[in-house]
């Protein structure tokens, strides 16, 4: 049988073997490429020189042009939201201050890149730092996660995917993860210290965070309709070694919030849906609970970190879970490894995950700025060759 990309990951997504392993790289703010590394990547194979744009100018990540989707054979493509209309009276776009570029996002999250040798931009400003009772959080001037502007031709995009291109697409989120936005407006130990003693807080924010989300995620699948497979959800829970809270914290005070949220959107959406969730880190401990909680597939698979064994994953969980990621080590082998080295890396995570299917292969988190094309290239090809079925 000959498979588009969509009945492709369609199959992949319902444990079924189709006739390759889909392939992901630029569907989402987490599966992407630097520009940087985009532009070196487009110049090694002789693709027109273009000016790229960028997907999240913070994470620094690129949009994926056509002509790469088509020469890489890219399964999955990106529809994301607009940005709104009406501007948060806390925006501000990026400006030069010192040695750094800075921007404040939409929630009033404050950013900063070095000028000199920047990859991405990394957390300086959290506007909730004296945040002491549910009303100061009720009182900040939440961005309106309702604005027209954000659906502006959400679903004519979509269905051009689908019905004139036989691609799936990632229906994009307006903001990053609950608990993680939340610990950035916060400041991280801020969050870590109010989830003991000032719990009623941590409460407030994050019943605020899953308002802005269902608000968001109801209109954005009453306005794309049917056509939806995948919907992009997200927040780490890990480090390299293990939870960032203990599983009984999580379960108290964050997880009923995901919870309430992965249930409202499969109740929303117009058909069946598959819950993409982004976790970095060693979250192994954590997959039964996000399992309960309603996700349907787990991205990136950090295989370097703690416990995050691909074949044990698989053996433990592939029944019930889709692996979205896991191609190749990326804080290691990706950048720094010999051809060899990327070659066996990637025969070993086809040989772990494609069996039975339930995987799409897409790199693990961002391919950033310092890796170099000949790698990347190594591990497409050892996907073509190898995730064959």
């Amino acid at each position: 049988m000959e498979y588009t990309s969509y009945e492709r990951v369609k199959a992949a997504l319902e444990h079924r073997e189709p006739d390759r392993v889909p392939f992901d790289l630029g569907s989402s703010g987490v599966t992407g490429i630097n520009i940087k590394c985009l532009n070196n990547l487009r110049n090694y194979l002789g693709l027109e020189k273009k000016e790229l744009k960028f997907f999240d100018v913070v994470s620094q990540t690129a949009i994926v042009d056509d002509d790469l989707i088509e020469k890489l054979k890219i399964d999955v493509k990106s529809v994301p939201p607009k940005s709104p209309i009406k501007k948060n009276i806390l925006e501000k776009k990026v400006w030069s201050e010192a040695e750094h570029y800075k921007l404040i996002d939409e929630l009033g999250i404050g950013w900063k890149m070095p000028i000199e040798g920047g990859h991405f931009f990394d957390l300086y400003k959290n506007p909730l730092k004296n945040a002491e009772t549910v009303e100061d959080i009720e009182n900040y001037p939440w961005p309106d996660a309702l604005d027209p502007e954000r659906y502006t031709d959400l679903k004519k995009r979509a269905d051009h995917i689908v019905y004139k291109e036989k691609k799936a697409y990632m229906l994009g989120r307006h903001f990053s993860g609950m608990w993680e936005t939340a610990m950035w407006m916060t400041g991280y130990e801020k969050f870590f210290m109010d989830m003991y003693f000032n719990k009623k807080l941590i409460h407030g924010i994050m019943n605020k965070m899953t308002e802005l989300k269902m608000l968001y995620w109801e209109k954005a699948l009453e306005t794309v309709g049917e056509n939806v497979l995948v919907v992009s959800t997200a927040d780490d829970l890990g480090t390299q070694n293990s939870l960032l809270v203990s599983p009984e914290s999580y379960k108290e005070l964050i997880w009923p919030y995901h919870k309430k949220l992965f249930q409202f959107i499969k109740k929303k959406a117009k058909s069946k849906v598959y819950i993409f969730y982004h976790c970095d880190g060693a979250i192994k401990e954590a997959i039964p609970l996000l399992l309960e909680a309603g996700i349907d597939i787990l991205n990136p698979v950090q295989v370097q970190c703690k416990g995050m064994d691909t074949k044990i994953l698989k053996k433990e969980f592939g029944k019930d879970l889709i692996f979205w990621g896991a191609l190749a080590d990326s804080q290691n082998i990706l950048p720094f490894g010999t051809p060899e080295e990327v070659r066996e890396e990637t025969k070993r995570r086809i040989d772990d995950l494609a069996p039975g299917g339930g995987w799409i292969a897409a790199p693990i988190h961002n391919i950033q700025s310092e890796v170099p094309p000949e790698n990347i290239m190594v591990m497409w090809k050892i996907l073509q060759e190898y995730g064959v079925y």
